[in-house]
């Protein structure tokens, strides 16, 4: 994905989180970095402790990941690459446990959201826990047999515990989408499927002037595939847009949407360009 062979990329979680699933599938080389919070996963590669930056933006069955796009145009970085991670979810138990032994499930609520019809079918309690990775965690510290968590294979390695129940999610299609972010951008490259370029906007103050800004798009046949809207500061008054578009910027036909939306913005910034994942088909 990148050229950076070794060095550290930078995550929010605890070890095993599926945000650190993403990082060892899309860089296996480097040195996994955890983080407590997304803030400090960007401060972490802008102050050279990481040299990445794995976040996740969005999920296809919760939708937008909360408040990322509103920290990516202030983080100062920029996107050089995304990552498409299938989300497994697994019930792990202490050694030794079995799957009828099972009271109760703990992990992040999400994640209970996606395993009912198995915790209903087999008479498990699910247990509300911080997030997937430290319910894990937790359930290791305990030893209890009758206490599971739902999380990644990857969490149940890191802390000893065996899979009781593999890939029990309810929609076999759960996808989350990643942004790989660093200091530098890199324009230079060509992905064997296509390029993306991302960007954030605010339109000018004249009637119609998002669906005018958006007309360069049509008209030079460029396809948008997310247009998102969010308040800037809890203001009703200020809107920012955030878009992604297929397409590079030196493509003549979107070289020239953007100068047409230009026209109508007050204010646009692109975030990255960046080869487009495979699995984004």
């Amino acid at each position: 994905m990148n050229s950076i062979k070794t060095g550290r990329i930078a995550f929010q979680g605890e070890p095993g989180a599926y945000s650190h699933q993403a990082c060892h599938e899309a860089y296996p080389e480097l040195e996994a970095l955890p983080c407590k919070t997304f803030e400090g996963v960007i401060e972490s590669v802008r102050e050279g402790r990481a040299d990445l930056a794995m976040l996740p933006v969005e999920n296809s069955t919760y939708g937008r990941v909360a408040d990322i796009h509103r920290l990516l145009p202030e983080s100062g970085l920029h996107i050089i690459n995304e990552a498409f991670v299938r989300v497994h979810i697994n019930l792990l138990g202490v050694k030794g446990s079995q799957l009828d032994k099972v009271k109760t499930a703990q992990s992040h609520t999400v994640l209970l959201g996606q395993c009912r019809a198995f915790l209903r079918q087999h008479g498990i309690d699910p247990l509300t826990g911080a997030d997937t990775a430290g319910s894990a965690m937790h359930v290791a510290e305990l030893g209890d047999p009758t206490q599971a968590a739902l999380a990644s294979e990857l969490a149940g390695e890191i802390y000893g515990l065996e899979v009781l129940a593999r890939h029990i999610e309810d929609h076999d299609r759960n996808t989350t989408r990643f942004l790989v972010m660093a200091r530098a951008p890199d324009l230079s490259r060509r992905g064997p499927s296509g390029m993306m370029t991302s960007f954030v906007f605010r339109v000018r103050n004249i009637p119609a002037a998002l669906y005018k800004a958006m007309g360069g798009f049509a008209t030079n046949g460029v396809n948008m595939t997310k247009l998102e809207s969010y308040m800037v500061d809890g203001s009703f008054s200020a809107t920012q847009f955030y878009a992604d578009i297929e397409g590079h910027p030196d493509d003549k036909n979107v070289q020239l949407a953007l100068e047409e939306l230009a026209y109508f913005t007050s204010q646009m910034d692109i975030l990255g360009v960046y080869p487009a994942d495979p699995r984004r088909k």
